[in-house]
């Protein structure tokens, strides 16, 4: 018996009981006090953002309690479950995504729900952001590492199928997301240097194509906004030209809780959802943005630790796609609301009001917590 063991079955051992509670859980304690105090400080600034509409945060506190009980349901499963469910769910999210541009519901020009009779109305392409790194895992864990090339194009073709479903309903930023999250495994399973050289060079080839046949004129827009948002001030540009001026508003201290002009004062649009980062910054300046750039730093430094940890090929590569996919709803939603980005109507992570996102990245977490607990238990 090894001394953790001799510890953990020490019922005087205070510190052997506080593990096997978090063990029996399957939870791990770090990451989840590191998501509460996210989670707090989101609804904290999601009541300024919405203008102190105090049923918004009662709504948003409802969807993240839905959210937290799905990620304690999947932290109890098994990472073997996942891995033998892989398959079923990418064929069940394919036939849903195909239903979606049959016979899914619209709204502001998008098609992209649908509505199941006894079932909420729900996003399929969100569900996709989990089970397409779960199916490009389980494809190359198959078989030896590194892959390779024809793995590779296999692992790539499973990617690609579900993006290019969800560009047509249209949806840019949930594709780029979902594209990003099986192209980390591909990445993580250990391919050469040329062949990564070789796909930024087709990507860098077919970006002129895209744009002439692929993307379409409000896409484009967006494009020629980021480039020069004072072309229409009043118009394209407003939303990227309102919201630099909330960040650079803010300065170091900020003007105070409740106290940002941009947002009250309704310049700011979408002030509780995509750009509520710009309410942070006008209210809290740079050193709130400093403190929850520092949470989400020691979030995905956690995952990153559960991936490198994990026992077996299948959940190292699905745990560092979660975690990667995690830094780029960062990334993405920091760098569109600042200006260096296009803005392709990705939320900032639990933080921004919304449901069906936040289930998402929860059940990602949970999946995390799975892999870790369960390798605790396995090790012990």
């Amino acid at each position: 018996m090894t001394l953790n063991a001799l510890l953990d079955s020490t019922p005087s051992n205070p510190l052997g009981r506080h593990r096997s509670i978090w063990a029996a859980l399957h939870l791990d304690p770090i990451l989840l006090v590191l998501l509460l105090i996210l989670i707090s400080g989101g609804l904290f600034v999601l009541y300024s953002g919405a203008d102190r509409n105090l049923e918004v945060v009662k709504a948003q506190g409802i969807r993240l309690g839905v959210a937290f009980v799905v990620m304690l349901v999947f932290a109890q499963l098994d990472p073997s479950v996942f891995r033998r469910w892989a398959p079923w769910l990418y064929g069940a999210g394919i036939v849903a995504l195909i239903a979606v541009l049959l016979v899914g519901v619209g709204a502001k020009g998008a098609q992209r729900w649908l509505a199941v009779p006894g079932l909420p109305r729900f996003q399929p392409s969100e569900l996709m952001k989990l089970v397409v790194p779960m199916m490009a895992a389980w494809y190359l864990s198959r078989h030896f590492l590194p892959p390779r090339f024809r793995h590779v194009t296999v692992g790539l073709a499973i990617v690609l199928v579900p993006m290019v479903m969800i560009m047509q309903q249209p949806d840019l930023g949930t594709s780029l997301l979902v594209g990003m999250a099986g192209i980390f495994v591909v990445f993580f399973a250990g391919i050469s240097w040329k062949l990564i050289t070789a796909f930024v060079a087709m990507v860098s080839v077919s970006a002129p194509l895209m744009w002439f046949f692929v993307m379409r004129e409000y896409q484009k827009q967006r494009v020629l906004t980021l480039l020069d948002p004072q072309s229409d001030p009043l118009g394209a540009g407003w939303n990227i030209i309102q919201s630099k001026t909330a960040i650079g508003s803010g300065g170091v201290d900020g003007k105070g809780w409740l106290q940002g002009t941009q947002s009250h004062l309704e310049f700011l649009p979408e002030s509780h959802t995509d750009f509520i980062v710009a309410v942070l910054a006008e209210e809290f300046g740079f050193m709130g943005m400093l403190i929850l750039m520092t949470v989400y730093f020691l979030i995905i430094l956690r995952c990153l630790y559960i991936a490198a940890t994990a026992q077996d090929s299948f959940s190292r590569l699905l745990a560092g796609a979660l975690t990667m996919t995690f830094f780029i709803y960062i990334f993405v939603n920091v760098g569109m609301v600042s200006g260096l980005l296009p803005i392709v109507g990705v939320p900032l992570p639990l933080i921004s009001y919304g449901g069906t996102s936040g289930v998402t990245l929860m059940a990602a977490f949970g999946v995390l917590m799975s892999i870790h607990t369960h390798r605790r238990m396995i090790g012990a």
